[in-house]
Formats: C-alpha cells, sequence, structure tokens
C-alpha cells in the first residue's frame, strides 16, 4: 500500500497520546486488535500457548516501534507485519522444523469463542472457523517457516503479493514460487475447511452417546475405518478402527469411560469435550483432557486428546468440578475393526 490510510478520530487521538509514552493510550490503542493478532499467531505456530507468547513479544516490539508507524496501512496490517516477525523469529528460537513426519506434540485447540472475538466482520466467523480447522492447523505446522507465513498472509488473511515480498524481504515473484510450494504440499492434508453441518453433528452425537453409555460396538460403528486417535503433547498415535476401539475400551479409566463426566465444549470449529476423571470418594472429579473430534462423511475420522491442564482455564472450564458419575453396564471388549 503506496498511500496513507488516515486513522479515524479516536484512534488519532491514541496513537498520538502513545507516541507520547502513555501506556494506557497503547492499550487502547491495540485492544480491538488482540484477538486477531492472537489467531495469526495461532495459525503460525499452532499452539495456543505459544500464540500467548508470540503476542506479548509483538506487542512489545510494537510499543518500542510506535514512532516508526508511518500510517501508510491500517494499523492492524502494521501489528500482523510485527506479529509474523515475532512467529517467525519464535519457530527459529525453538529449532521447529517442519514436521514433515511423526506427531506434532506442541500443537493445542483453539476456543470456538474467541473466534467471534477474533474476526471483526461477523459475517467472516464461518471462514475464520474454516481457516482454523484442526487439519488445516496442523497441515501448516508441515510448511517450512516462510512457507507458512506466506499462505497465510495471502490465503488467509488477503494479502497481496507485493505485501508479503516486503514483510518477508523477497520479491512478488519469489512469493508466488512459496505460495504455489505450499499450497502443493498442504493438498488435500488440511482436509476439508468447512465448519460442522446437522450430519457432523448427529455423528458427533452418536459418539459421545456411546462413550456415555460405555457402548464399544457403537464406538466403533461411528469411526471410520481409518480413524486415528492422538494424544498431544504425548506421542502417542493409534491407527484404525479396530485399535482404536480397542485403545479405548481398555486404557482410559481400564475402560470404564462411564466413570468420567463430560463437558461439552467447541474448539477449531469442531464439537469437542472436556473429561473429568473422579477422585477416589471426594466428590470431586479433575480435568483429565479436552477431545477435539474430526468427521469425514459420516464416521469419525479423527480423535485428538489434548492432555494439557491449562487448557481447560482456556476454554472457561473449570479445572476441579463436583463428581457426576453415571453407572451403565459395560458391553463386550471389541474383537476387531
Amino acid at each position: 500500500m503506496d498511500g496513507t490510510v488516515a486513522a479515524g478520530p479516536v484512534e488519532g487521538e491514541l496513537l498520538a497520546a502513545a507516541r507520547g509514552g502513555e501506556g494506557r493510550a497503547f492499550g487502547l490503542l491495540v485492544e480491538p486488535h488482540l484477538r486477531a493478532l492472537h489467531l495469526h499467531c495461532y495459525r503460525m505456530l499452532g499452539s495456543f500457548d505459544d500464540a500467548d507468547e508470540a503476542l506479548q513479544e509483538a506487542l512489545l516490539r510494537a510499543w518500542r516501534a510506535l514512532g516508526t508507524f508511518q500510517e501508510r496501512a491500517p494499523l492492524r496490517h502494521w501489528l500482523i507485519r510485527i506479529a509474523t516477525n515475532a512467529c517467525l523469529k519464535a519457530i527459529e528460537r525453538k529449532g521447529r522444523q517442519p514436521a514433515t513426519t511423526g506427531e506434532i506434540d506442541y500443537l493445542q485447540p483453539y476456543p470456538d469463542d474467541l473466534l467471534t472475538e477474533a474476526v471483526a466482520d461477523p459475517a467472516a466467523v464461518v471462514e475464520g472457523r474454516e481457516s482454523v480447522a484442526l487439519a488445516f492447523i496442523v497441515a501448516l505446522q508441515r510448511l517450512p517457516a516462510t512457507q507458512r507465513a506466506a499462505l497465510i498472509l495471502k490465503d488467509v488473511l488477503g494479502w497481496r503479493s507485493a505485501e508479503v515480498a516486503d514483510l518477508l524481504g523477497s520479491s512478488a515473484p519469489a512469493v508466488d514460487s512459496l505460495l504455489q510450494r505450499a499450497r502443493g504440499t498442504l493438498g488435500a492434508a488440511a482436509g476439508p475447511r468447512r465448519p460442522l453441518d446437522g450430519q457432523d453433528e448427529a455423528v458427533l452425537g452418536r459418539f459421545v452417546d456411546a462413550w456415555r453409555r460405555c457402548d464399544f460396538a457403537a464406538i466403533a460403528a461411528v469411526l471410520h475405518e481409518d480413524a486415528v486417535l492422538r494424544m498431544p503433547p504425548d506421542l502417542v498415535v493409534v491407527h484404525g478402527r479396530g485399535e482404536v476401539t480397542r485403545f479405548l475400551a481398555t486404557v482410559p479409566a481400564g475402560g470404564r469411560l462411564d466413570l468420567f463426566t463430560l463437558t461439552e465444549t467447541r474448539a477449531n470449529g469442531h464439537r469437542a469435550f472436556a473429561a473429568y476423571l473422579p477422585e477416589g470418594d471426594t466428590g470431586t472429579a479433575h480435568g483429565c483432557g479436552l477431545t477435539v473430534c474430526t468427521v469425514a462423511g459420516d464416521r469419525i475420522a479423527t480423535v485428538t486428546g489434548f492432555r494439557v491442564p491449562s487448557l481447560f482455564a482456556r476454554f472457561g472450564l473449570p479445572y476441579v468440578r463436583s463428581a457426576a458419575v453415571r453407572s451403565c453396564a459395560v458391553p463386550g471388549r471389541p474383537a476387531g475393526g
């Protein structure tokens, strides 16, 4: 963008005050952009906690560099530039290479409630959910950092190639080449970038109902033949309907899924639930993890159980709650796929 973008009267006053050293004015100036910046950092880094750190780093850089903001682009555009560079530095500092193989142990979910706050235009909320779908976030982590940045800036945020090139210190043709390689790598790996529909909700409802009833035959019936179960940050991965069903029938609480209290929520545009397990006879239950399911056709494709205690607070959920155990007869253990 070559032309100067005039700030609104309130933003202009806050900008002037912030440039004069008023920290409160700076806070008010950037507040409308915080959720969008955080979501951008999450797409880049794949971790809610890492996005928190990168956002704080970006805000510190913005505060120190505010005198260099020439108002040739909207403030959010300038802040996205700074946040992108903070993320690229974080990736380099953590020594993270593209996750071309194996599991992503730092992967974390993103609360749906925050997506509506991150997208200024209500009509774009659905698009925001599509571009934060769990499969898409995983696929992004399989790209080199500069390809990842270029693809997010161009395909998700709608920047021009010349703008991306200016940020990356490259040329527009080089950026277009980066994008071509990035899109080729993603291919079908990102899965469908779309919100849940009624059929998806019904499939997930069947899975949760079968879980609560300890009905492993019903669980197997709702799983895709090639279903995958993961449990970041542990490098646990279970492949196939039969193996996933066997895992659920034997590992969590020894297969007593009825011991868990499930609280439904939403993450990355997907239906999700938090699982609590009673602590002896105390009458309380502690959080065990947050599970996000994705659907392919009319079956569950992936079950990702995030075993990170801090996620409960992120989703506005208590880590300790009263126990609500339901007794159920456990059907026979699964015999296979």
